[in-house]
């Protein structure tokens, strides 16, 4: 049988905003190189994501191309490009700023941040018709760490939700499709490393896997939220996929624990061993990398937990 390979490697500079296509990607200790490295926070310094603010879905975000090289540094112009109807286009250097935020808030993590300044902060504030700024995450003086509930402690995250790279089959996506009326895109679930030629949730069950020699361990099948509601091209909610998901990805047909919240699983959450940085020069994924998978899982049971 065929391995599976990495067919897109998706960075999300912004927290739920969209996503960049890339064919390679250095790898840090947080996860991809630039990957949710910002975040747009509320007049509270709450993180300010689609589940609220589905129109962030239309905000594009762009990167210098050799930002994505291994060892390349920014320069005083390199930026960060934004832009979404209606608005002017943004540039964000790429330079840290001096000022700071306190108190920011991203689920269960609260620290101090980089702020982008007043001008990143209008934007976002007119765009979304509230009071917002952008921030970076301020990875000289802080850390954030998995969720106590993560299996294997120690590995650290920035802006993300719950682990570093969130991973989903072509074999997955179109399993689901094959029973919606309307085929859904990839950039409804916002995975990091899209693969192909494994069978329907192959993915699943991979406890721990190799790309290009790196090691990758599982941390759980990923819950779903509201965010794979909207429609990335419009930013408009609606119904699906999560009412065709219930009928046979919940936690109750996957028969994943005694107790059954309604939850729903599509793709594998995963971080970058710690060991594989003191052994691999020059951490980087490319399109069309290899999955190897060394370690499975006995049941979707273990999958979980």
């Amino acid at each position: 049988m065929a391995a599976a390979k990495i067919e897109s490697i998706f960075i999300y500079p912004i927290k739920s905003c969209r996503g960049i296509s890339v064919s390679q990607a250095p790898i840090c200790p947080t996860g991809f190189l630039w990957d949710r490295h910002w975040m747009v926070i509320n007049a509270k310094g709450r993180a300010c994501t689609q589940r609220v603010e589905p129109r962030l879905a239309l905000v594009e975000v762009d990167l210098p191309s050799e930002a994505f090289s291994v060892g390349w540094k920014p320069t005083k112009s390199s930026y960060l490009v934004i832009r979404a109807p209606g608005m002017d286009e943004l540039k964000v250097s790429l330079s840290k700023p001096s000022e700071k935020s306190e108190g920011v808030t991203v689920w269960e993590w609260t620290g101090s941040v980089l702020d982008e300044g007043a001008e990143a902060s209008k934007w976002f504030t007119d765009y979304i018709g509230k009071p917002s700024r952008l921030v970076r995450f301020n990875n000289d003086s802080d850390s954030r760490p998995l969720p106590e509930y993560a299996p294997t402690p120690g590995y650290n995250l920035v802006f993300t939700d719950q682990y570093q790279f969130l991973m989903l089959s072509q074999g997955s996506l179109d399993a689901l499709n094959s029973q919606l009326e309307e085929p859904l895109p990839v950039n409804r679930f916002r995975p990091s490393i899209f693969i192909d030629g494994c069978e329907p949730f192959a993915e699943d069950l991979w406890k721990e896997i190799k790309i290009n020699n790196i090691t990758f361990i599982s941390i759980q099948l990923c819950p779903r939220c509201k965010v794979p509601l909207v429609n990335q091209e419009n930013g408009i909610p609606g119904p699906e996929p999560n009412e065709t998901l219930m009928k046979f990805r919940s936690d109750k047909i996957l028969q994943l624990s005694t107790k059954h919240h309604g939850k729903v699983y599509f793709g594998q959450g995963l971080v970058c061993s710690k060991d594989s940085f003191d052994e691999v020069g020059g951490m980087i994924l490319k399109v069309g990398d290899t999955i190897h998978v060394e370690k499975v899982f006995a049941s979707y049971a273990d999958a979980i937990a």
